[in-house]
């Protein structure tokens, strides 16, 4: 197939890895800060897919409270034996190397098994003819506190999955080709070699995946051309003018049809220099294929699913949707759902905290498309409601921007690394329809009436009220809502919060296009 839709999954979905269980396809991605953590979503194309819940959904699974920012759920390996599968991951900055299992892909899923004394990330598992397991991993230490920022390459070890005991000593097996931040290795079987396939070049621009391959599943691991094979990296679009930028951390699985495909992550840098990646790291996908003994990949083509995404939300379910996530907790303990005659609402009690605080109270869910529409009817803030809460978009703790209701006033705010500005209006009568205030935030093209203007990735434009009756506080700059900018390994979130007293949401919408 050579018309994959991509990006695969839109928005803030980084590090993909993906699993063949007969004929379903199960893939799992990287969460960071956020929870619930690790979601895992199911298909039967490759093509389609589903959330079916997460890996993370309880307190205790992850060390996640008080993680930093850039810590918790890095870079998950999702794969199957025996009736059971297991995901591999580390909780950095909290627990380490897990090791997380389950017999139904929706969970539940075990409380993870630690690996103890081995520290590193983007762990793979893999298993020879004889079952035993086999960890690779990349050695950047991120949870010992020992050796911070040294990289010792590419590692292996061989482990009890049920205990998560070592049973042997990490060794090295290879370090790439000398590009920087040999990373996310995947080792296979295919034919009579095993193949081991990594990232490097930084998961910036230069990122690329480089591939060896060997004898047996440690090695010694040899490149193409020492070999007679492809020069690495054998996928990369750096130095390129493609929409589709940093791909990379990719993972292999056997298509529908027979073929191969890659999916990995990626960016779609936007701006006049393809400068600003307002969403992040995303998920695509490319045909792959063997040749010589060897791997080879296709280029990683744009190519967005058509029409309008939508997603909306009326509140009206039994619990939230799993599209929803919180920082450093869990929406469920955070978020209440009217009931009764008060049905259709989202409650938030807030804390005094904003979104600059380490544990918001917020609940939220990733922009998928760069041009966007977000809305959302907030109650208890008018007349006698004591609240103060809004909607806003958030990449961290120091770059949002959000627009608020309470206390008489709507104000729009913009945070970038601890410069703040606001634009404050009157609470018009006209903008409380029902005890509630519509708020707006929408993504949408810069100006391109000038050079200068077009070099940014989108506009935000803050807004209260609907209609006829609606008011425009504020247009901001995106790009300091990007990955390049905020460098952050997240995306936009967009986000509704509670600042102080009891704040009602309803009637959630976003509808977004390329």
């Amino acid at each position: 197939m050579t018309n994959w839709p991509n990006p695969l999954i839109a928005g803030f979905y980084p590090d993909p890895s993906v699993v063949k269980v007969g004929t379903d396809y199960y893939l799992a991605t990287s969460t960071f800060e956020y929870l619930p953590g690790i979601p895992v979503f199911h298909s039967t194309d490759l093509v389609t897919w589903t959330q079916l819940g997460h890996v993370v959904e309880r307190p205790g699974q992850l060390a996640s409270a008080h993680v930093p920012t850039l810590g918790g759920a890095w870079a998950p390996t999702i794969r199957h034996r025996d009736g059971v599968f297991y995901v591999v991951v580390t909780d950095a900055m909290g627990r380490g190397m897990l090791i997380f299992s389950a017999t139904d892909p929706a969970g539940p899923w075990s409380d993870g098994t630690l690996i103890d004394g081995v520290h590193g990330i983007d762990t793979d598992l893999a298993w020879d003819e004889d079952g035993l397991a086999y960890i690779t991993y990349s050695g950047l230490d991120v949870t010992s506190g020992e050796d911070p920022g040294k990289h010792k390459g590419i590692l292996q070890f061989t482990v009890d999955l049920a205990t998560g005991i070592p049973l042997s000593q990490p060794v090295s097996v290879w370090s790439g080709t000398g590009l920087k931040f040999p990373e996310a290795p995947h080792l296979y079987q295919h034919g009579e070699h095993w193949y081991l396939l990594i990232a490097e070049g930084g998961t910036e621009r230069g990122h690329g995946i480089s591939v060896a391959r060997g004898d047996h599943p440690y090695g010694p691991f040899t490149e193409g051309v020492a070999a007679g094979g492809p020069t690495n990296p054998i996928l990369s679009a750096r130095s390129t003018s493609r929409p589709i930028q940093n791909t990379g951390h990719g993972d292999l699985v056997e298509t529908p049809d027979g073929g191969w495909a890659l999916v990995m992550l990626g960016m779609r840098p936007t701006g006049m220099t393809q400068a600003f990646s307002a969403l992040g790291r995303e998920t695509f996908i490319t045909s792959a294929r063997w040749e010589n003994g060897w791997l080879a990949a296709d280029p990683v083509l744009l190519n967005p699913r058509p029409g309008e995404t939508v997603f909306a939300d009326d509140f009206t379910g039994a619990a939230l949707a799993p599209e929803w996530i919180g920082v450093r907790r869990y929406p469920a303990e955070l978020a209440t759902l009217a009931g009764g005659a008060a049905a259709g609402r989202l409650v938030l009690t807030g804390e005094g905290s904003t979104l600059d605080a380490e544990q918001p109270v917020l609940v939220g869910v990733r922009q998928q498309n760069p041009w966007s529409s977000t809305s959302v009817r907030v109650g208890g803030v008018a007349g006698s409601g004591t609240g103060l809460g809004g909607l806003g978009v958030r990449y961290d703790e120091d770059h949002h921007y959000e627009i608020e209701v309470g206390n008489g006033v709507v104000t729009a705010r913009a945070c970038v690394a601890g410069i703040r500005q606001e634009w404050t209006v009157p609470l018009a009568p006209a903008h409380v329809v029902d005890g509630a205030v519509t708020l707006g935030l929408d993504t949408v093209p810069p100006d391109a009436s000038s050079m200068l203007s077009g070099l940014t990735s989108d506009v935000v434009v803050l807004s209260v009220g609907s209609g006829a009756d609606r008011v425009e506080l504020a247009r901001v700059d995106g790009r300091y809502l990007s990955q390049e900018t905020a460098a952050s390994f997240t995306g936009r979130v967009l986000c509704l919060y509670a600042v102080t007293g009891e704040v009602s949401f309803a009637a959630f919408r976003y509808a977004g296009t390329e």
